[in-house]
């Protein structure tokens, strides 16, 4: 394998769906198509017949994540049609010799899949002594939303073997070329281009990525910058699918701005209207950062007003959010400066200096700690715990992707319902 192979995963549910993908991505130049382990858990061996029938030219890969009676699933997707078949490189060592013994027997090529295996070096080694033919450097869809990388894992097992080494998780354009420079002489790419609205387009972009590498280090920025990276691609709706529908404020109107609200909370606490602690909380506020005040509900004297928001907005404060009142909305509304509050009332509050800056409030229904992320636009607001934020926002990209793929096939004439099968996947 002197040029890289480029593998496109159909990591997806339907095969009526699977044959469009397949057929864009070949025209991108795609090598190898594979039928991914949703697609074959849904579909069965059925989906391997199929697109093998489709595209009789084409290796096919079945990546049935084998764990058990290796020598019956290698056979099942060889007589289906596969060319090249994954097992689970954490499988007993039975399993792999049965799985070996049978893709010898039937003329295909064994794929040892590395994701979660705890002694990467040494267990490659020991696959290609038992005669596995390809080891893949994967990092697993959940192992990659907290942080997991496959090209620190790849980087791991380049030169450790001598057998093909292909390289899967989470690898778009750039990273794939990066890790075609560092050893990998197979690039398997799913999200990047199933989930694309232009499926061809962006496998050509890949093609000519891997085509052409550039062996350079990725710049390892800070977390909170990436953070705040992916929840600009996103919305808030996105973000509410990836928390399971957990997190989002009730009661909210966004009385001023346009566009996105994202950044890390500045959390206050004040009773009655008293302003003291919130106008107070724009001089600990950094640019970037959320206001988040907490009114105890009294939604009849504001805390907050047009002299606040100014000074948020000359100090490039991403927004403001108040389980409460605001004022002053005529002159607010001439303001850039997103601002959501439950209520608005000409009366304002004393500032007593009541209240706290920065500690852990209830605001509109949802718990809030300094430090939370915050997204907000037009359906609303959601709370994302600093803890998980990377993770959550990574999974709220992966349902942008998805949504990409989706809304152009309804573009293409189908409709939600069909192209998402909702009869056969209703609960019975």
């Amino acid at each position: 394998m002197t040029s890289p192979i480029l593998q496109v995963a159909l990591d997806i549910l339907d095969l009526s769906r699977a044959y469009a993908i397949a057929d864009e991505t070949i025209a991108g130049g795609a090598d190898w198509i594979e039928i991914g382990t949703p697609l074959i858990k849904s579909e069965g061996m059925s989906a391997v017949r199929e697109i093998r029938k489709y595209h009789p030219d084409t290796t096919i890969v079945a990546d049935m994540k084998i764990s058990d009676t290796g020598a019956l699933e290698v056979e099942m997707a060889a007589k289906a049609g596969a060319g090249i078949v994954c097992i689970l490189a954490e499988s007993d060592n039975s399993v792999i010799r049965e799985a070996v013994k049978a893709a010898d027997l039937y003329g295909v090529q064994l794929m040892g899949d590395m994701m979660n295996v705890k002694d990467p070096l040494t267990r490659a080694r020991e696959l290609e002594e038992m005669g596995v033919h390809i080891i893949n450097a994967h990092v697993g869809i959940d192992q990659q939303m907290i942080g997991k990388d496959s090209l620190d894992l790849l980087e791991q097992l380049t030169g450790a073997v001598s057998i093909p080494i292909a390289a899967a998780g989470g690898l778009n354009a750039a990273r794939a070329a990066q890790a075609v420079a560092h050893g990998a002489a197979i690039v398997i790419i799913g999200g990047s281009i199933i989930r694309s609205a232009d499926v061809t387009e962006s496998t050509r972009e890949i093609r000519s990525a891997i085509d052409t590498p550039v062996k350079a280090s990725f710049r390892k920025i800070d977390k909170n910058e990436e953070i705040r990276k992916m929840l600009t691609l996103v919305s808030s709706s996105n973000v509410s699918d990836a928390m399971h529908r957990k997190g989002a404020m009730s009661g909210l109107t966004r009385y001023a701005g346009e566009g996105k609200m994202i950044g890390q909370a500045v959390t206050v606490q004040t009773f009655a209207g008293d302003w003291a602690k919130p106008v107070e909380a724009i001089d600990h506020a950094h640019p970037g950062n959320v206001i988040v005040i907490n009114n105890s509900r009294d939604r009849t004297i504001a805390p907050w007003g047009e002299l606040a928001t100014l000074s948020c907005q000359n100090k490039g404060v991403a927004g403001v959010i108040i389980d409460g009142a605001v004022r002053d909305l005529d002159d607010i509304l001439e303001m850039t400066i997103p601002l959501y509050a439950t209520a608005a009332v000409p009366n304002a509050g004393e500032p007593k200096g009541f209240g706290e800056i920065n500690p852990e409030i209830r605001c509109c229904g949802q718990g809030v700690r300094p430090g939370d992320w915050i997204i907000g636009d037009a359906s609303g607001v959601v709370v994302i715990p600093k803890e998980h934020a990377y993770e959550i926002s990574r999974r709220a990209v992966e349902v942008f992707k998805t949504e990409e793929r989706l809304r152009e096939e309804i573009r293409r004439g189908s409709t939600l319902s069909i192209v998402m099968d909702l009869l056969r996947w209703e609960k019975k």
